[in-house]
Order: C-alpha cells, then sequence, then structure tokens
C-alpha cells in the first residue's frame, strides 16, 4: 500500500493566526524544500482534522490554499499529491500540450472563446491575408494536472481553422498537423509583465502578479505564416529552458 504523508503540524490556538495558515504554512514549506517530494501523497482532509482536531471545513481549506497555488494535486477517487513543483518547457518548436504530457503533467484544455472575424491590417499583413479573408481568434486555458497555468490566445486562417471541440481535446499544432499543416519555423519573442485583474481570476494570481508572455508567427516549409500566438504563463509553474552554444 502507498505510503501517506502526514506532515508534522504544531497548531497555537491562542495565535490570532487562522488556523488554515497555520496548517497549509508547514505543509507548503515542506513541499518548497523537497521534504515531501512531487508525486507524495498527503492525508486527506479527514485524516487531517481528526489528527490536528480541527474541524474538517479548515482542513480542507488548508489543502484547497495550496491546490491554488500550484503546490497540490486534489481528485476525487486519487487523492491529494504533492504535484511537481514547476514546468520547465525546453525553447524549441513544439505544441504546450506535447510537452507537459512528455514532463509527466496531464494537460487539459477549456476553450474560452472561439471567434471569426475580418483580420485587421496588421494582422493580414503578417499572415499574408486579404481583408476579405477570415480569421479566427481563439482563447484557451490550458491546465496542467487540473492547476490553470497558461492563457492562449491564436489567430488562424479560417481555411486550415480547426473546430472549437478539436481544440477543446488536442494541442493547435496537432489540430493543424491533422489538416495537413505542419509548422517548420517560427519568430518569437519572450518577455514579462502583470497581470490584468480578468487574467489573475482566470490563472488564479493576483491583480498585478508578473506573469511571462510569448509572441509567437508560425510558418510551414515552404513559409507560409499560419497562425499568430499571443501566450501568457504563470511564472510560478513555468519557466522556458535555454541551451546556449558558442560560436
Amino acid at each position: 500500500m502507498e505510503e501517506t504523508y502526514a506532515p508534522a503540524i504544531t497548531i497555537d490556538r491562542t495565535s490570532s493566526t487562522p488556523l488554515y495558515v497555520q496548517i497549509a504554512g508547514p505543509i507548503e514549506a515542506a513541499i518548497l524544500s523537497g521534504e515531501l517530494p512531487a508525486g507524495a501523497m498527503i492525508e486527506d482532509e479527514v485524516s487531517m482534522a481528526q489528527r490536528l482536531d480541527v474541524a474538517r471545513p479548515t482542513a480542507r481549506r488548508a489543502l484547497q490554499e495550496l491546490a491554488s497555488k500550484g503546490l497540490l494535486s486534489r481528485r476525487r477517487g486519487v487523492g491529494t499529491r504533492v504535484t511537481p513543483p514547476h514546468v520547465h518547457r525546453p525553447m524549441k518548436l513544439s505544441s504546450l500540450n506535447e510537452d507537459l504530457a512528455e514532463a509527466g503533467f496531464v494537460p487539459s484544455t477549456k476553450v474560452l472563446s472561439y471567434e471569426v472575424r475580418p483580420p485587421s491590417a496588421d494582422e493580414a499583413e503578417l499572415l499574408g491575408l486579404t481583408s476579405e479573408d477570415g480569421l479566427l481568434r481563439v482563447s484557451r486555458l490550458r491546465y496542467a494536472d487540473d492547476h490553470p497555468l497558461a492563457l492562449l490566445t491564436n489567430l488562424i486562417p479560417m481555411d486550415i481553422a480547426p473546430t472549437w471541440r478539436e481544440l477543446g481535446e488536442s494541442g493547435l499544432y496537432t489540430c493543424l498537423h491533422n489538416r495537413g499543416i505542419d509548422i517548420a519555423s517560427a519568430t518569437q519573442e519572450i518577455g514579462a509583465r502583470g497581470a490584468t485583474a480578468d487574467e489573475a481570476a482566470t490563472l488564479g494570481e493576483q491583480p498585478g502578479a508578473p506573469l511571462l508572455t510569448m509572441h509567437r508567427v508560425g510558418r510551414t516549409a515552404e513559409g507560409r505564416p499560419v497562425e499568430i500566438g499571443h501566450h501568457i504563463y504563470r511564472p510560478s509553474l513555468y519557466s522556458f529552458r535555454f541551451s546556449l552554444f558558442t560560436s
């Protein structure tokens, strides 16, 4: 039977610090220090409440606070586990969905908006379209092990655009590949900025929290630009990894 961890926690009932904070703090410290390794099973809220002599909602809130920070993954029928502490994505031309799966995460996607409209002048120039061509603007929320990780907004010519359902089930590059379109090269810019109130609410961050940004234009081997990506990521759970070489 798999070992279940019951982290050492000391409750001070005379303190003004809420009990759930006193519970969550030591667990967070144990996770960040590596004392509780990724994948470790944590005792459930019922056992924790009984062991610490607190109300079950108090134990539940403590665990939920840690889950909202991306430190724990809670699933009905599976239990509460320590999540891998960070998504280190290699700087290569690949799908985030595939990178997450290869790294051992369970990726999932929620399509937030799906809009067909004419391209702006700048968009038409970047994608080689005319003002008469249709353009899909789709925004998706990408999860890693049930934790919101990234907001992905893409602009795609309508003649190759995947459906709402396809984009909810697969990564964009897989959807395009299924249409005979493969991304062979891209120009990409990485930056950072503060989260807006809407972005913070969607990603589980605070307004103004730092976010990683990526702007990408993907092209086929023939040089056709087929997607513009405007993506933002939670740096608390995500980073880019570069390999540098001397010339």
